[in-house]
C-alpha cells in the first residue's frame, strides 16, 4: 500500500540551507553515506555476536558504483536494513534544530567549514548533491518487507513497497546539474581515498577494494615491528623520509584515543611539514586541521589520531571548546614530552644525533607551553661552537666560574651565524669564554628570551652585540694607554672621517690582541631587528646600519699610529680601512663601499 507524508522539520527551507551553507564541502556526501552502510554492517555484526542474528551473514562490504548516462551514483551495503516503521523514524526526522537561527547567524559568513557539526546531516547530506534520493532496504528481522523511500528535494516524500530480495539499503542519488562532476570514476575514488581509506569495513568500487580495514593504529605495539609503522608513514607520506620515531597512541580512560604519530626530518621550509596528522572518528576521516587538538607546537608532527569521542560532524568552534578535545590536547602533549624522555635517558647519543630536527619541537614547545617546559627542562638541549651538548642544569655549571659578571648574573654568549661572527667567537675564546649556537633565525630568537624568562639570574647576549672584554660585566677594567685627551681627539677623528655613516663612536681599553676596530649592534637593537625581519618592518631594517657602535680600540698598537699619524689625507685612510676591516669581518660590507676597500687596500700595499 502507497503511504504518502511529510519531513518533519523546524522550517520549509531545509535544502536550500543544505545547499547553500554546505556548498564548498560538497563531497561530504559521499563520506556521510558510506559511513552509514558501515554503521548499518557493524550493528548487524554486533547483533550476530549477541546471538540475535542469527543467518548467514555472507560477505559484510559496502558497493560503491555510478552511472553517468543515468546521473545517478549508488551506494549498497549488506548490513541491518530497516523496516517501513523505521524508515519513518530515521529517516523522514531530520536533525536539524534550530535551523532559523542558524540560518540568520551564519548568512554573512563565508567559511562554511563552520557549518558541519552544528547539525547532524548524515543521510540529507546527499541533498547536497542531488536533486532527488531514492532508498530500497530490507530489515534483517525476519518476516520484514523490503521498503522504497524518495524525495525529490522538498519536504515531501514517498514511502511504498517494492521488490528487494537481499538484506541491506541502497541509495540512489540522481546528480543535479551543478554537480555532475561527482559522475567520474577518478573524483569518486579520490573522495573514497579520502575519507574512506580506512574504514573497518571493506568498501568496493568498480571491483576493487579501496581500503584498509586493520590500520596500524588498531593494532597493539606488541604486534607490530619497526617495519611495519616504516611501511604505514611511507603509504602516507611516499615521498617522505624516514621519521626519527613514532609514538603509538592508546588511551581509553578519560576518552578514547588511538593513533600513531611520527617525528620527521624537519628542515627549514617549515610550511611543507604542517597539516600532516589526520584526525579520524571510528577510522572515518574528519579532517587534516588538527591545531586544537594536537598542541601548536607539534603541528609539525605527522600521523594520524583516531577518537570515537569526537563527532564526526566537526566544526572548529566545536573542536576549541569541547572538554574531551581538551584532555586529548593534554594528553598527546603529557606522552610527548615522555618518549623524548625516555629516548634522551636510554640513549643520549641518539638524541644528541637527532637534535637538529627535534630541537624544533622541543624549543617551540617551550615557548608555547608552560606545562610542557616542567618536562622538557630536563631533555632540553643546547649546543656550543664546539659541537658539544649539554642540558639546561649542565650548562650553567659548565660556565659559571668564567661567565659569572658583577652582579651574580650567569651571561650565555650565542653565535646566530658562526661563519659571519667568527671574529667575536675567536675573541670570546681567548677571554675563556664558551659560545652557544642558536642559528635557527625562526625559532631561537623567540627561544632564548623564553629562556631568559625562565632562568633565574641569566642573561643571553649575541657574541657580537659587544666587544669580548665589555660584553660579560666582570667589573674589572684594563687600563688605557692613551690619555684622556688623546681619546677624546681620536673619538672627534673617527666622527670627522665616519661622519656619512652616522654610527656611534666610542674609545675603549681593549686588549691589544683584538680588533683596533670593533663594530657590534646592542642585544637590544639586534633583537628589535630581528622582530622587524619576521614581521616585515622594512624601514627599521634600511635604518638599522645606523644603529651600529664602533669600538676604537685605545691599547692596539695601529690605533696608537692613526693618532700620532700628521698626513691628514693618509690619516683618513687609515680610519676608513679600520672601520672598513672591521665591517668585513662581519660581511657587512658590500656594493660602492666594498669596492672602495679594494683600491684602498691595493694603494695602501704600494706605499
Amino acid at each position: 500500500m502507497q503511504e504518502k507524508g511529510t519531513i518533519s522539520v523546524s522550517t520549509e527551507n531545509i535544502f536550500p540551507i543544505i545547499k547553500k551553507f554546505l556548498y564548498s564541502d560538497q563531497e561530504i556526501f559521499l563520506r556521510e553515506i558510506v559511513s552509514n552502510g558501515v554503521d548499518a554492517i557493524q550493528k548487524l555484526k554486533k547483533l550476530a555476536a549477541l546471538g540475535e542474528f542469527e543467518g548467514e551473514l555472507g560477505e559484510l562490504k559496502v558497493e560503491v558504483s555510478f552511472n553517468k548516462d543515468a546521473k545517478t551514483i549508488t551506494v549498497s551495503d549488506n548490513g541491518i536494513g530497516m523496516t517501513a516503521e523505521e524508515v519513518k523514524k530515521y529517516i523522514n526526522q531530520v536533525a536539524f534544530s534550530g535551523a532559523t537561527e542558524f540560518l540568520e547567524k551564519y548568512k554573512d559568513k563565508t567559511d562554511t567549514k563552520e557549518i558541519i557539526g552544528h547539525f547532524g546531516l548524515g543521510f540529507y547530506s546527499a541533498f547536497m548533491v542531488s536533486e532527488k534520493v531514492s532508498l530500497t532496504t530490507l530489515s534483517y528481522k525476519s518476516g520484514a518487507e523490503p521498503v522504497l523511500w524518495t524525495c525529490n528535494g522538498t519536504t515531501e516524500f514517498e514511502i511504498q513497497p517494492t521488490v528487494k530480495k537481499e538484506r541491506g539499503t541502497t541509495v540512489v542519488m540522481h546528480i543535479a546539474e551543478d554537480a555532475t562532476e561527482f559522475l567520474d570514476s577518478y573524483r569518486i575514488r579520490k573522495i573514497l581515498e579520502k575519507y574512506a581509506r580506512f574504514l573497518p569495513i571493506p568498501i568496493f568500487f568498480e571491483g576493487k577494494q579501496i581500503n584498509e580495514t586493520q590500520p596500524i593504529w588498531t593494532k597493539a605495539p606488541t604486534d607490530l615491528k619497526d617495519e611495519d609503522y616504516l611501511a604505514f608513514y611511507k603509504s602516507l607520506y611516499p615521498m617522505a623520509e624516514d621519521p626519527l620515531f613514532w609514538i603509538h597512541l592508546n588511551v581509553d580512560y578519560p576518552f578514547n584515543l588511538t593513533g600513531v604519530l611520527y617525528f620527521p626530518k624537519v628542515r627549514n621550509n617549515f610550511d611543507l611539514y604542517r597539516e600532516k596528522i589526520q584526525l579520524y572518528s571510528r577510522q572515518v576521516f574528519i579532517t587534516d586541521e588538527v591545531k586544537s587538538i594536537v598542541p601548536e607546537f607539534l603541528l609539525l608532527l605527522h600521523g594520524v589520531i583516531d577518537s570515537p569521542d569526537i563527532p564526526l560532524n566537526v566544526s572548529r568552534s566545536y573542536l576549541q571548546s569541547d572538554a574531551n578535545v581538551k584532555k586529548i590536547n593534554t594528553y598527546i602533549t603529557k606522552k610527548v614530552a615522555e618518549k623524548l624522555h625516555e629516548i634522551f635517558t636510554e640513549n643520549r647519543e641518539s638524541f644528541e644525533k637527532k637534535w637538529e630536527s627535534l630541537g624544533i619541537f622541543v624549543k617551540y614547545g617551550i615557548i608555547t607551553d608552560e606545562k610542557f617546559y616542567e618536562k622538557a627542562k630536563e631533555f632540553c638541549l643546547v649546543r656550543n661552537t664546539e659541537n658539544k651538548f649539554f642540558t639546561l642544569e649542565e650548562y650553567k655549571k659548565h660556565i659559571q666560574a668564567t661567565q659569572t659578571d658583577k652582579n651574580g648574573n650567569l651571561v650565555w654568549l650565542y653565535t646566530s651565524d658562526a661563519a659571519k661572527q667568527d671574529a667575536f667567537i675567536q675573541a670570546a675564546k681567548r677571554k675563556g669564554y664558551d659560545v652557544l649556537q642558536f642559528d635557527d633565525f625562526i625559532i631561537d630568537n623567540h627561544f632564548i628570551q623564553s629562556l631568559e624568562r625562565r632562568l633565574e639570574k641569566t642573561i643571553l647576549r649575541r657574541v657580537d652585540s659587544e666587544t669580548a672584554d665589555k660584553i660579560i660585566d666582570t667589573g674589572v677594567e684594563l687600563a688605557s694607554v692613551l690619555t684622556k685627551e688623546q681619546e677624546e681627539k681620536l673619538k672627534a677623528l673617527f666622527e670627522k672621517v665616519l661622519a656619512d655613516r652616522k654610527v656611534t663612536i666610542q674609545v675603549q681599553s681593549l686588549s691589544p690582541d683584538d680588533m683596533p676596530v670593533i663594530v657590534t649592534l646592542p642585544e637590544y637593537m639586534r633583537r628589535m631587528y630581528e622582530m622587524a625581519a619576521t614581521s616585515g618592518g622594512m624601514q627599521f631594517l634600511k635604518d638599522i646600519e645606523n644603529q651600529l657602535t664602533v669600538s676604537v680600540n685605545a691599547n692596539h698598537s695601529l690605533i696608537a699610529k692613526i693618532l700620532e699619524t700628521t698626513d691628514e689625507a693618509l690619516q683618513t685612510k687609515y680610519i676608513r680601512h679600520t672601520f672598513d676591516l672591521a665591517m668585513l669581518s662581519q660581511n657587512r660590507l658590500g656594493n660602492k663601499n666594498l669596492t672602495e676597500f679594494i683600491y684602498r687596500s691595493i694603494e695602501l700595499l704600494q706605499k
